[in-house]
C-alpha cells in the first residue's frame, strides 16, 4: 500500500485519461493520493477530485511562481475550500528563486499569509523551496507552531536534519532513481524512517525507466523500491511506513 503525497493529477495532460489512471491505482498497489494545488484553479479542481474520488485527498494554495496574484479574495477562498474535509494542507506554498520570474520579497510575502493561513487553520503546510534554503529557515523559524513536508527535497542533508528535528517531513521523487543522483541518497540515508514521504510530483519527474515521460501516481512504487534499496528494507516496509507517515501528516485516519 503506497501513498503518493504530492501529485497534480488536475493537470490538463490528464484529461484524456485521468479516471483511467485513478481506477488502476489499487493495481498498482497506491492507496492514496494527495493531489496539490498549485494556484487558485487548481485548487479548486484538486477539491474537486477529492470530492469524486475517495482515495484522493486534496491541498490548497499558491505555488511561489504565482506569488503575485495572491489576494486577499484568494486567500478568502482557500480557506473556505479548507471547511471541506477532503481538503488536508495547505500547498504548495514556498520560495523559488531559480528563475525569480516573481520579485523575491513578493513570495515572502505570500509564504508568510498562507503559513499564517495555516496556523489559524491548524493544518500542515507542503512546501516549495528552490534556491532559497536561508530565506526558507528564517521565515520557518518564525512559525514554530506550523508542520508539515519540504516536497521534492533537493537540498542538503543538514538541512533535512534541521527540518526534522523541528517536525517536519521530507519528501522524495523519482529523482532518487535517477543514475546521477548523489544528494537525494545522501539525505534519505540520514533520515530516520518516520519523516519520509515519498511522491511522484506527477506529471513531472518521472523515476527510471519512465525518465522524460509523463509521470502518474502508479510509477510512485518505483521511489519506494529505490528508497528500500537504499536503505536495506523491503519494499513491503517501505510503503508501509512511508503510508502511515503521509496519513499521520495529513490527519488521515
Amino acid at each position: 500500500m503506497y501513498f503518493d503525497s504530492h501529485a497534480h493529477l488536475d493537470s490538463d495532460c490528464f484529461d484524456a485519461d485521468r479516471a483511467e489512471i485513478l481506477a488502476d491505482l489499487e493495481n498498482h498497489q497506491v492507496s492514496y493520493v494527495m493531489n496539490v494545488g498549485c494556484d487558485l484553479a487548481s485548487s479548486e479542481a484538486s477539491v474537486s477530485l477529492a470530492e469524486k474520488y475517495p482515495c484522493v485527498y486534496a491541498a490548497v494554495g499558491s505555488h511561489p511562481d504565482d506569488a503575485d496574484r495572491l489576494t486577499d479574495e484568494t486567500l478568502a477562498r482557500y480557506r473556505e475550500l479548507c471547511k471541506n474535509p477532503r481538503v488536508r494542507a495547505i500547498g504548495e506554498i514556498g520560495l523559488d528563486y531559480h528563475y525569480e520570474d516573481v520579485p523575491r520579497e513578493i513570495q515572502k510575502q505570500a509564504f508568510v499569509r498562507q503559513l499564517e493561513l495555516a496556523e489559524a487553520l491548524c493544518l500542515p503546510v507542503i512546501v516549495h523551496q528552490r534556491d532559497a534554503q536561508e530565506d526558507a529557515m528564517e521565515i520557518i523559524r518564525k512559525y514554530p507552531n506550523i508542520c508539515g513536508v519540504f516536497h521534492c527535497f533537493s537540498g542538503s542533508a543538514e538541512f533535512a536534519q534541521w527540518l526534522t528535528a523541528r517536525g517536519w517531513y521530507i519528501g522524495f521523487t523519482g529523482v532518487v532513481t535517477f543514475k546521477n543522483a548523489r544528494r537525494p541518497l545522501e539525505v534519505v540515508r540520514a533520515l530516520p524512517m518516520d519523516r519520509i514521504v515519498i511522491e511522484t510530483d506527477c506529471p513531472y519527474m518521472s523515476p527510471e525507466p519512465y525518465r522524460g515521460r509523463r509521470n502518474d501516481s502508479r510509477f510512485v512504487p518505483y521511489v519506494g523500491r529505490k528508497i528500500a534499496e537504499i536503505r536495506g528494507m523491503s519494499a513491503e516496509e517501505v510503503a508501509a511506513q512511508t503510508t502511515e507517515n503521509a496519513k499521520r501528516l495529513f490527519g488521515i485516519l
